[in-house]
């Protein structure tokens, strides 16, 4: 089984070639956003620290962190977003790392994808078989971000300012999908890629 990260820069388009994957192959998909939201259920490694760090302002009725309570509080402290950081990161990481050793004890898959928009920054190098760098030219994904969710031009310059820059993302990725004109050419590299492991 190969374990292969999936990067890049927001508006790129990682979930439509993920899905594309997860139709066509024989895989499984992490994404690293719906580990980050595993921990943070009530019974998960980051619950009691969170509702320690942040209080019981952040829970809903039913005891569950609420996801935009826990934004609002953070928000406007840096320092407290690092803190938060600090607790979710490493307990992604280790839920991440586990799903890798039961897939390769399984056998059952081909391949195991892991998605995640700082899997650079926080190591995941070292983890993976290879990088894939998911590339579209900036005026394509600031396009797509506008028309599928309607971010400002602000908006979406300070989420890229505070992403990797583009030869960042090329020299730590082994393969490079450019994802920038039609969903066919985008298919034909991967399968051509993925194609070279079968």
């Amino acid at each position: 089984m190969k374990v292969i990260g999936i990067t890049g820069g927001v508006g790129a388009g990682k979930s439509e070639i993920l899905s594309y994957i997860r139709e066509r192959y024989n895989c499984r998909i992490l994404l690293a956003d719906e580990a980050a939201h595993k921990v943070k259920e009530k019974g998960q490694p980051c619950y009691e620290k969170l509702v320690a760090l942040l209080s019981d302002e952040i829970l809903d009725e039913t005891g569950n962190i609420n996801k935009v309570k826990m934004a609002e509080k953070i928000f406007s402290s840096r320092e407290l977003l690092t803190k938060v950081n600090g607790i979710i990161h490493p307990a992604v990481k280790e839920l991440i790392l586990s799903a890798i050793q039961e897939e390769r004890k399984s056998k059952i898959h081909d391949f195991f994808f892991i998605e995640a928009a700082l899997l650079i920054e926080e190591g995941y190098l070292d983890y993976v078989d290879e990088m894939w760098y998911i590339y579209a030219r900036e005026e394509v994904r600031r396009k797509r971000l506008k028309e599928s969710r309607g971010y400002s031009d602000e908006k979406i310059d300070s989420i890229m300012n505070s992403q990797l820059k583009e030869t960042d993302f090329r020299r730590y990725c082994s393969v490079v999908i450019d994802n920038s004109d039609s969903l066919t050419e985008s298919r034909r590299q991967i399968d051509e890629k993925l194609g070279e492991y079968l």
